[in-house]
């Protein structure tokens, strides 16, 4: 019987939540998971039930161990969706309210507000970040403002937030814990990015009660345990989704970046051990902090990129499963012309507008299906091509690119990024990175491995995709998607 040490992830993402257990060879042993629930109240909202997120985890979790036995569980690493809020009562640990996503932006005015009276220079001088509904904080302010149970239970003292990390800790260590890593917590719009502690001044600015925050940890080392499981299991490591990929993608050293493509993209780029200070609206965020020692990154953000392969099947219905996208993009020699610009939730970075909507522009009477599915996979690498140009206008310049998340099983969309970009495309062999990078977090911090160098042993690649069309071909592609953005901010 196999009893090896095994490090088992609890991947908590937008659209499903699910448990998978590594061993020390980055190789995937078991796994299972569930689907989440989207809630759309209103136009601009986007919800989940919290509770829904904790029963469907332990579920998954339980799934595993009972596959592979807790006896061979070494230690537990959480990664996350970021941003997304939750509320709950610190006696009881039962949801108040349903959990704000981190898509939603229903705060979109407070934060115009804060703008136009010169707030977001100071904000983004301590945190690293924007004025965007994004950001957890003004999550906050809108349900303490708008929820009377919220409000109830922060008068009350009884009122417990925290991002989605943060409430798992919570409910796994039965209320013991309730702490957020470093990296969850520069996404709140609250931590000093420099001390990585909360910022008083933001506290007050948003009106959130201090005695409802929880405190701040390191990604690796002792964070609690869990009973739950069978046994006394440790819970030893805790990322946020986006700096959990960059680990898992190795990305180690200034300069690397990686992308992952799931409901959005992100793109992060690893810039060193001082806060890095962006002229171009990107995002400054923590990679990760072990040791107590925070190693920073810069962001760019986009809110919609799988999520508009999934309109493509479930709005408008012009395929039945997202893999079909691979063979209609291939069947047409290109988009005919058609453009679409995804900002079905507002533009993320470079251009940070909650007010635009999406765009399809270039119809013709000629158009099809295989078009509209092939621009919307060009537009993939087109967003990645202006976060791109950002991070080599703040001076950081990536040589290549490593990709990772549901999307890039797609050989064709990794081909058209590469084409994009014009600089080469690198896919690991596991593409759960996100997940992987938990695992590696969490080997650190049981002691398995000396630091997160030494964890990388676990990442290996797969395959590099690289520039094939000319830069000619790529300059008119370029400027065709420029013109289409420039309709949107526009409309």
């Amino acid at each position: 019987m196999n009893d090896a040490p095994l490090l088992l992830v609890l991947d908590e993402g937008t659209t499903s939540t699910r448990a998978i257990a590594f061993d020390l060879g980055g190789g995937i042993v078991a796994q299972a998971g569930h689907a989440l629930t989207q809630r759309y109240p209103q136009p601009g909202w986007v919800e989940h039930d919290a509770a829904e997120i904790w029963n469907h985890s332990l579920a998954a979790l339980k799934a595993v161990v009972g596959e592979v036995g807790a006896g061979r569980i070494a230690a537990i690493g959480i990664t996350n969706q970021r941003e997304t809020i939750v509320f709950w009562d610190r006696a009881t640990g039962e949801p108040l309210a349903p959990a704000i996503v981190w898509q939603d932006r229903r705060s979109a005015d407070l934060c115009d507000r804060l703008r136009a009276e010169g707030r977001e220079p100071a904000v983004q001088a301590t945190t690293g970040l924007l004025l965007d509904p994004y950001f957890s904080a003004t999550k906050i302010a809108w349900a303490l403002e708008n929820w009377p149970q919220v409000r109830s239970a922060a008068d009350a003292g009884s009122l417990a937030l925290g991002t989605v990390d943060c409430y798992l800790r919570y409910r796994l260590t039965g209320g013991r814990v309730h702490a957020t890593d470093a990296t969850n917590a520069s996404r709140m719009l609250l931590m000093n990015l420099a001390t990585c502690q909360w910022d008083e001044g933001l506290i007050d600015l948003f009106g959130i009660p201090r005695s409802a925050l929880p405190t701040i940890s390191d990604c690796a080392g002792d964070l609690g345990s869990t009973t739950l499981l069978g046994g006394n299991i440790a819970i030893t490591g805790s990322i946020g989704d986006q700096q959990a990929a960059a680990v898992g993608q190795a990305c180690l050293q200034p300069g690397m970046a990686k992308a992952t493509y799931g409901t959005g993209i992100f793109v992060l780029a690893h810039s060193g051990a001082t806060p890095p200070v962006s002229a171009h609206r990107l995002l400054a965020t923590v990679a990760w902090r072990i040791a107590g020692q925070a190693t920073y990154a810069v962001e760019g953000s986009i809110f919609i990129g799988g999520a508009a392969v999934q309109w493509l099947r479930d709005g408008l219905g012009i395929i039945t499963a997202s893999a079909e996208t691979e063979a209609l993009a291939a069947s047409v020699p290109d988009s005919g012309g058609v453009v679409l610009i995804p900002a079905f939730a507002g533009m993320g970075a470079p251009h940070w507008r909650a007010d635009v909507r999406g765009l399809l522009t270039g119809l013709s009477g000629g158009t099809t299906r295989a078009h509209i599915a092939r621009a919307t996979l060009e537009a993939m690498g087109q967003q990645t091509a202006d976060l791109l140009d950002a991070l080599a206008a703040d001076g950081v310049v990536a040589a290549k690119l490593r990709v990772d998340g549901g999307m890039v099983a797609n050989d064709w969309m990794c081909q058209d990024i590469a084409d994009t970009l014009g600089v080469p495309v690198e896919r690991p062999r596991v593409i759960e990175t996100t997940a992987l990078g938990a695992a590696m977090c969490a080997g650190v911090g049981a002691g398995l491995f000396a630091d997160l160098t030494a964890a990388a042993a676990m990442a290996q690649p797969d395959r590099v995709f690289a520039p094939a069309i000319t830069t000619d071909a790529r300059g008119v592609r370029r400027e065709n998607w420029a013109h289409a953005v420039r309709q949107a901010l526009t409309q």
